[in-house]
């Protein structure tokens, strides 16, 4: 091998190392690795930054704007209440939530149509654990339909525009994807719902995920309590921040907010958040004695003015990573963090301590008015009604009929998506049905960061040779195997590279390999390249292999480990079901 190729090997499988590791953003693996590959010369500096002008980076965008005027819109609501309305039982309830999901996914971003209907699904579950994973995995399949149900068909489609005379187009991914999401559909319904372990505890609107006493204490200060005259500061300080005074009872009347330079008076009933060695310690000190009232329930923690909401936190979301105190939530948001949810269980010491992770539920308490924008600044999705922008005038059908268009002038060939997807949030923006600000929250720049690093190294692997070789390896390791085999085999490997790293970067590692792979055997690339799309969005087997499977982690009680119970016989099914598609649909 030449200097380049060993170089961009060497830094590939670093990147890809450090994506399994999970200890930085991959965004920022991802910009690191194309900086390196810069610097050894691999990448010219002139198009380090040309994958961020990417036809395929600039349609993830647009697809991300677009369905946040569709969310936004409120036609969604009204189309998934009218048909959830009708849906009495658990079954029912679950055809009825993982049909739409799907369908929503198949033409907008997948975590959006999951957003949108999550709360619905919390709402109306009695188990939300047999409900929330299906949900999940309906709305993955959905994306395997469209061009741009998924940023790896976004990815696979361009790419295929490079190497061939043009992109594939709107609907070319249903040949396959669409009775692959049939059946899918079919297992998750009929079967795959009773895989899922019963009897977690998962979050449900009409039974919390947190139970009150678990994080919330009451105190009374006593007549000769030194606290007595002092700021409630005092209380948080002398317990290095293992205390945070949430709420303050005062002749009858509650008071939230911002409570530390408050001066207590004897007979003050004090609530605050307290792990139990914290309370007891405080509680020993005999400055404090225990209330009245231990079995609280969230309306005390409630007034007119003062309101409590339930957020998750997303992949690569802003506070991935960051711990509560860091974030000020109190001075910078309003918001005071009462209660931390992981994995079905209450984290009840430093919470203010603890660094968030993806997929964590934030219990929150702060101005009615002001908890919802709190909620969209921190880039989380909240676990509550739906209606973030109400007070906002919209005409119902205008976003979805300026999408619509927009998907009929690239169905028929008449401009490329992200031209067509571009003109649609011109237009969504001049006619007011998103603010500029919006727009620019609702795009996911973390994704845009790692498709916009990791194109250039994909390239770099292909100009390099670095493809070339691998495909000849593959090819010899196949011997006389028939194409079929390996075609198998390569969706196999996506599969399994995507339920361990972003699929994003999956698809860009993969489909240069594919089509070299193709060319070797002198077969139709198109199917290669097919099947890297599928098995780069089929990712079941862990939390961690795509975003929605992260987002119902914390709702739904799972754990890690309760993923491959269902993802593994649909990933198997995916494959029988796959191949023969895929040789019938784009034939070798």
């Amino acid at each position: 091998m030449t200097f380049a190729q060993t170089t961009i090997f060497a830094i590939l499988i670093a990147t890809l190392g450090l994506f399994l590791w999970g200890r930085w953003r991959f965004d920022v693996v991802a910009l690191a690795a194309l900086l390196a590959a810069v610097l050894v010369g691999v990448v010219p500096a002139g198009e380090a930054f040309l994958g961020f002008g990417s036809p395929a980076v600039i349609t993830v965008a647009c697809v991300l704007v677009i369905s946040r005027s569709l969310q936004h819109s409120g036609v969604l609501d009204h189309a998934a209440d009218w048909l959830i309305a009708r849906a009495k039982r658990e079954g029912s309830q679950r055809l009825a939530l993982s049909g739409i999901g799907a369908v929503l996914s198949g033409f907008m971003n997948n975590v959006g149509a999951l957003a949108l209907l999550m709360p619905l699904a919390l709402r109306l579950a009695k188990e939300p654990a047999r409900i929330l994973m299906p949900l999940s995995f309906a709305s993955i399949l959905g994306g395997l339909v469209t061009l741009i149900g998924t940023p790896p068909n976004i990815i696979i489609a361009n790419y295929r525009g490079t190497v061939t005379d043009a992109p594939f187009r709107m609907f070319d991914f249903a040949f396959v994807g669409l009775p692959v999401a049939l059946l899918g559909l079919g297992f998750l319904l009929l079967i795959g719902w009773r895989l899922v372990p019963a009897g977690r505890k998962g979050r449900r609107a009409a039974d919390s995920l947190f139970e009150v006493g678990d994080y919330i204490a009451e105190l009374q200060v006593p007549e000769e309590s030194a606290f007595a005259g002092q700021p409630a500061q005092v209380i948080e300080e002398a317990h290095d921040g293992e205390i945070l005074v949430v709420g303050l009872n005062r002749d009858g009347k509650r008071r939230f907010g911002q409570l530390r330079r408050h001066h207590l008076r004897p007979g003050d009933v004090v609530l605050v958040r307290a792990n139990p060695a914290a309370l007891e310690k405080l509680v020993q000190t005999k400055q404090v004695t225990l209330g009245p009232d231990q079995d609280l329930s969230e309306e005390e923690l409630r007034n007119d003015e003062i309101g409590l909401i339930e957020a998750v936190v997303p992949p690569g979301g802003l506070i991935e990573g960051r711990t509560p105190d860091g974030l000020a939530l109190r001075r910078r948001y309003g918001a005071t963090l009462l209660a931390l949810a992981r994995e079905g269980g209450n984290i009840t010491s430093r919470v203010g301590r603890t660094r968030l992770r993806a997929g964590d539920v934030l219990l929150l308490q702060g101005a009615i008015e002001d908890l919802p924008e709190a909620v969209a600044r921190l880039g989380c999705l909240p676990l509550a009604e739906r209606g973030l922008a109400i007070g906002r005038s919209r005409r119902l059908l205008w976003p979805l009929a300026i999408f619509a268009v927009a998907i009929a002038a690239t169905a028929i060939g008449l401009v490329p998506v992200h031209i067509a997807f571009a003109a649609a949030v011109l237009l969504l923006v001049l006619s007011e049905q998103i603010t500029m600000r919006e727009a620019y929250d609702s795009v996911d720049w973390s994704i845009l960061l790692l498709l916009g690093a990791m194109i250039p190294l994909g390239q770099a692997l292909e100009s390099t040779g670095g493809t070339a070789i691998i495909a000849g390896g593959i090819v010899a390791l196949a011997g006389s195997l028939p194409p079929v085999i390996v075609l198998a085999a390569l969706l196999v490997v996506t599969m399994t590279l995507s339920d361990v790293l972003n699929n994003a970067a999956t698809a860009i590692v993969m489909a240069p390999i594919a089509v070299n792979t193709a060319t070797q055997l002198g077969v139709n690339p198109d199917a290669f390249l097919m099947a890297v799309a599928l098995g780069a969005s089929a990712a079941f087997l862990t939390p961690i292999g795509h975003q929605n499977n992260v987002l119902v982690m914390g709702p739904g009680g799972y754990r890690f480990g309760d993923y491959w119970r269902m993802g593994l016989p649909l990933e198997i099914l995916i494959v029988a079901a796959a191949v023969p598609l895929i040789l019938w649909a784009w034939p070798l």
